[in-house]
C-alpha cells in the first residue's frame, strides 16, 4: 500500500507540474494586463493568432482595450496597441525588456545561423558605415549601375519597339528588384577588358534570376517554417533550399566576385575576427540575403500597383520624377546614355518618397516582440499603470495599432499619395486625441531592433519606381483590376504579399 501511494503521490505531482507548465494554474494579477489564456492548454490561441494574427489581434482589443496577455503555445505574450506606450518599450533597459531571445530562435530556426554576442554591434557598425551617409551614396551609384545593367541593356539595340510588353506586375517588380540589390551587395562576375565585360554581365543577368527563382521557393516556405509548422515534405525542401543558399552566397564564392559591397566584406571580416567559422560565416550570408531583398520587391509591387490605380498619384509622381531629371540635364529616351539616378536626386523626389511611405503604411506589418527579463512597469496615456511579468513577451503590432488606426490615418484603407506631406511640401505631423506622435507608421521597427538597412532599401524601392515611370508608361491588363488580398499567413514577417498576382504591361514613353 505504502508503495502505491508513492506512486498515485508521484503521478499526481507530475499531473500538477504538467498542468502548470500547460499555463493553467497561471492567475491574473490586480495590477496586470487583461489575461485571456483561451480554452486549450499550453496552446491556447496559438491556431487563431496562426490563421490570421490581425483579425485575431482586432477581436482581442475590441474585448479587452488596448493592452492585454494572452496565451501562444505556452508562451503569454503582452498585445501594447496604445501608440502613448510604444517610446517607453522600445527605449527600456536591455536589463528589463530584451529583443534578442526571440530573434536569436528564429534566426537559428530559419537561417541555420547560430549568432553570437557581438552580431547586433557588428550589423550595426556596417550598416551605419556602408548603408547611410556617405556610404550610401556609394551603394545608391552600385544599384544604379545594376538597375542600368537588368532592365536597360537593350534599349539602344532596337530590340524593344515602342510596343505594349505584358507581365506579372509582382513578379516582375520582386525579380527586378532582388537582382539588382544582390549584385550591388554581394557582387558581380569578374572580367578582364571591355571585351568581356558584355559577357560577364549576361552572366550576372542569367545567374541572379537563376538565384531568385530558389529564393522565392524559400520565401514561400518562410512564414510556416518561421511557426515551426511545415509538413514533412515542405520541410525537405527548406532544408535543402537552406544548403543551397549556403552554398551560393558562401564566403569563398562571394569571395570570387568583383564590387563586393563593404557592407558584406566587413561584415564577414569582424564575424572571422570573433571567431566564427567559415561555414557559419555562409549561413550569415545567407540571413543577410534574406534580410537585405525580402521585403523590397513586393513593396514596389504595392507601390506600382496604387500608383496605376490613382491616376492623380501616378501624373503626380510622374511630374515630379521628370522635373527631377531635366534640373539635373538628364533625359529618357533610348538612344541615348541611359539615366544615372543618384542619392542626391533621390532626395529631391517628396512625393514619390510620400507615395512610398504611404504604401509602406499600408502593407509593411512587423511584429516587435521584447522578452521581459524582470518584472516592468507600463503606464498607458490613460493613466493606468500596469506591471508586465517577467518571463514573458511583450509585442507591437503597429500595422493595426497605429498604420491602419481611423484616430490617426483618415480613411486608413484608402491609399493617398501625399499622405504624409503639408500643401508646402514638409514632412506632416499626425496626432491621437490631439496629442503629436512620435510612432505613426512603423514599417521598419523601432528602437534598437530598428531595420539598419532601411535607408538602402528606400533606396532600392525608389530607384526602380524612378526608373520604371521615366522610361514606361504602365497600365493593368485589367482595367477594373481589384486589389488582391493579402496573403494572412505572412502577418509579422515584414511585407505582405497578395494571393494572386496582377497582369500589366508596359511600353516605352518616347
Amino acid at each position: 500500500m505504502a508503495l502505491w501511494g508513492i506512486l498515485l503521490c508521484t503521478l499526481v505531482a507530475l499531473l500538477l507540474s504538467g498542468f502548470y507548465l500547460l499555463g493553467m494554474f497561471r492567475t491574473w494579477r490586480p495590477d496586470e494586463p487583461p489575461l485571456d489564456k483561451g480554452t486549450i492548454p499550453w496552446l491556447g490561441y496559438l491556431l487563431d493568432f496562426r490563421k490570421d494574427s490581425s483579425e485575431f489581434l482586432k477581436r482581442m482589443q475590441r474585448k479587452h482595450g488596448d493592452i492585454f496577455t494572452v496565451l501562444i503555445g505556452g508562451c503569454y505574450f503582452t498585445f501594447v496597441m496604445d501608440p502613448f506606450c510604444f517610446g517607453a518599450i522600445v527605449k527600456e533597459s536591455r536589463t528589463k525588456l530584451h529583443f534578442r531571445t526571440f530573434a536569436s530562435r528564429l534566426v537559428l530556426q530559419v537561417f541555420g545561423y547560430k549568432p553570437i554576442e557581438a552580431n547586433h554591434a557588428i550589423i550595426q557598425e556596417s550598416s551605419r558605415k556602408h548603408l547611410m551617409g556617405d556610404g550610401l551614396t556609394v551603394m545608391t551609384q552600385a544599384t544604379m549601375e545594376n538597375f542600368q545593367k537588368l532592365m536597360l541593356f537593350n534599349l539602344g539595340s532596337g530590340e524593344e519597339k515602342r510596343v505594349w510588353q505584358e507581365d506579372s506586375l509582382f513578379h516582375y517588380c520582386y525579380n527586378m528588384v532582388f537582382r539588382a540589390g544582390y549584385l550591388a551587395l554581394f557582387g558581380t562576375e569578374p572580367h578582364q577588358g571591355a571585351d568581356n565585360k558584355e559577357k560577364a554581365h549576361e552572366q550576372d543577368r542569367i545567374r541572379s534570376d537563376q538565384l531568385f527563382h530558389e529564393f522565392r521557393k524559400y520565401d514561400r516556405l518562410f512564414p510556416r517554417l518561421a511557426y515551426a509548422v511545415l509538413p514533412p515534405k515542405d520541410k525537405r525542401e527548406a532544408e535543402r533550399l537552406k544548403t543551397f543558399f549556403w552554398s551560393m552566397v558562401s564566403v569563398k564564392k562571394t569571395w570570387e566576385k568583383d564590387n563586393i559591397s563593404g557592407w558584406i566584406s566587413d561584415q564577414n571580416q569582424l564575424l572571422a575576427e570573433n571567431g566564427v567559422p567559415e561555414y557559419m560565416r555562409d549561413r550569415f550570408m545567407f540571413m543577410l540575403l534574406w534580410a537585405s531583398q525580402g521585403n523590397t520587391g513586393p513593396t514596389t509591387f504595392w507601390l506600382l500597383l496604387y500608383l496605376m490605380k490613382n491616376p492623380e498619384a501616378m501624373k503626380a509622381v510622374k511630374d515630379e520624377i521628370d522635373r527631377v531629371l531635366r534640373e539635373n540635364g538628364q533625359e529618357a529616351k533610348p538612344g541615348r546614355p541611359p539615366i544615372n539616378v543618384t542619392r542626391d536626386m533621390l532626395n529631391q523626389t517628396p512625393v514619390l518618397s510620400s507615395a512610398l511611405e504611404e504604401t509602406l503604411r499600408l502593407v509593411a506589418a512587423p511584429i516587435l516582440v521584447r522578452a521581459v527579463l524582470q518584472d516592468t512597469s507600463l503606464k498607458t496615456s490613460g493613466g493606468t499603470e500596469y506591471t508586465l511579468r517577467r518571463g514573458d513577451r511583450v509585442v507591437l503590432f503597429p500595422h493595426i495599432s497605429v498604420q491602419m488606426n481611423p484616430e490617426i490615418h483618415a480613411e486608413p484603407h484608402e491609399f493617398k499619395y501625399n499622405r504624409f506631406l503639408n500643401p508646402d511640401g514638409t514632412k506632416k505631423d499626425f496626432y491621437r486625441n490631439g496629442k503629436r506622435l512620435k510612432y505613426f507608421s512603423m514599417p521598419w521597427g523601432a528602437g534598437v531592433s530598428i531595420c539598419p538597412g532601411r535607408f538602402f532599401a528606400t533606396t532600392e524601392m525608389k530607384l526602380f519606381a524612378f526608373l520604371m515611370l521615366s522610361y514606361y508608361e504602365l497600365e493593368l491588363v485589367a482595367g477594373e483590376e481589384v486589389i488582391p488580398a493579402i496573403d494572412a499567413s505572412r502577418w509579422g514577417v515584414g511585407t505582405m504579399q497578395p494571393v494572386w498576382d496582377v497582369r500589366f504591361r508596359y511600353r516605352l514613353r518616347f
